[in-house]
């Protein structure tokens, strides 16, 4: 057995009230010894007969951060797309087209090389758990290999073949759908599937037929639903028992109030709000109704360009109404949640010792300091890692 104590820690967020102050259970002065990757105590102190000991003094350790959202597998950027929105353009999603035709013409090793890059950013910003999708293959092929090069990172792998409608497809768009269900779903090793219900993308009827594909292969349901105007997908998700509807920027009070008595969680994603420049003070809305809610990054090269949970935590302070805990939260225990992980999230006794120690007193500076990286060092299973590894 491999011990480790994590000791004088200055602010410690476990994200379990029931071990501390307030919602985050923070604890102040406390030890956390971990044996093998697991958290087997939290005590006030420093213990005896560790292996080795992490001092923490004038630092935050909080959960690592929990990203249930992300778009990983692509090539090429978008960065004149961005651009344009910054004079004004709307976004509507089209831009989808330009990162298909980069993905489909880069090898494997070329998409690797990217998804391992965004992967390091994201850990060197205290993520330690992070969602990838495919979508932006639409062929049985390149949805395929987008999934097994995912599959090297994560075991949170989602299908998202259907994300849009593809170009060669247009015409014919229940041919696509028909593809997906007959040829792509079958053939996938994802753990979970996904669809764009909304406008511009897949109909609620198509949506559905999709998700129940899924289900019937084994996958769990997850949903992207009323990013860009009002529709069904939130009562899909719920109808289904899926684990997250993400973006739910235009949702209505009836599926809030929906949502707030299903156990489906909200996936807020406060980079996508941040660069379309979409839905303020969004997060209220959920959290006023009793909603399970998570924070995701939605890294993808058209409307959330970022690899960075911090940054996600003060744009849902800042621009979603939400306070400095309850971002928190939902970066760490709500993402869990959005994943049906019990394993992490949190810092308490069984968990995985999955930790983001901060060079800062309070995890308040999360907010208060945008755009620095607080970061100290990341660990997962309780080892410090600088390199994304599954």
């Amino acid at each position: 057995m491999s011990s480790i104590a994590f000791t004088n820690i200055h602010t410690l967020v476990t994200s379990d009230s029931s071990l501390g102050e307030g919602p985050l259970g923070v604890l102040h002065g406390a030890s956390v010894i971990t044996e093998d990757g697991i958290v087997t105590e939290i005590r006030q102190g420093i213990p005896s007969g560790v292996d080795s000991e992490v001092d923490c003094s004038d630092k935050t350790l909080l959960p690592g951060f929990v990203d249930s959202h992300s778009h990983l597998i692509f090539a090429g950027d978008r960065a004149d797309e961005f651009s344009a929105r910054s004079r004004g353009q709307k976004y509507t999603a089209g831009g989808i087209a330009s990162t298909v035709n980069a993905t489909r013409h880069a090898s494997d090793e070329q998409l690797r090389q990217n998804a391992q890059r965004l992967l390091n950013e994201a850990l060197a910003y205290g993520t330690t758990t992070m969602e990838i999708k495919s979508g932006y293959g639409l062929t049985e092929k390149d949805e395929l290999r987008s999934i097994d090069i995912a599959a090297e990172f994560t075991e949170e792998t989602t299908l998202l073949a259907a994300h849009v409608i593809p170009e060669d497809f247009l015409t014919d768009p229940d041919g696509y759908v028909d593809l997906i269900i007959n040829s792509i779903i079958p053939k996938s090793n994802s753990k979970w599937i996904d669809v764009f219900c909304d406008l511009g993308a897949f109909n609620p009827e198509q949506s559905e037929a999709i998700l129940r594909a899924g289900i019937a292969q084994g996958m769990s349901a997850r949903i992207h639903a009323n990013q860009l105007s009002a529709g069904k997908g939130v009562e899909i998700a719920v109808s289904l028992g899926a684990a997250s509807a993400d973006h739910v920027s235009k949702s209505t009070k009836a599926d809030i109030d929906l949502l707030a008595s299903s156990t489906t969680v909200a996936t807020l994603l406060p980079g996508a709000e941040f660069s379309t420049h979409a839905e303020e003070n969004l997060g209220r809305r959920f959290l006023d109704a009793g909603v399970r809610v998570a924070i995701a990054s939605d890294c993808n090269p058209g409307s959330s360009f970022t690899t960075s949970m911090p940054f996600c935590i003060a744009a849902a302070v800042s621009i979603l109404g939400f306070t400095v805990e309850e971002a928190v939260l939902a970066a760490t225990i709500g993402g869990a949640r959005a994943l049906r992980r019990v394993d992490i999230g949190q810092i308490s006794v069984g968990k995985r010792a999955d930790f983001v120690l901060l060079d800062a007193p309070s995890y308040i500076h999360l907010a208060y300091r945008p755009g620095v990286n607080l970061v100290h060092s990341t660990y997962k299973s309780g080892r410090a890692v600088t390199s994304w590894q599954k």
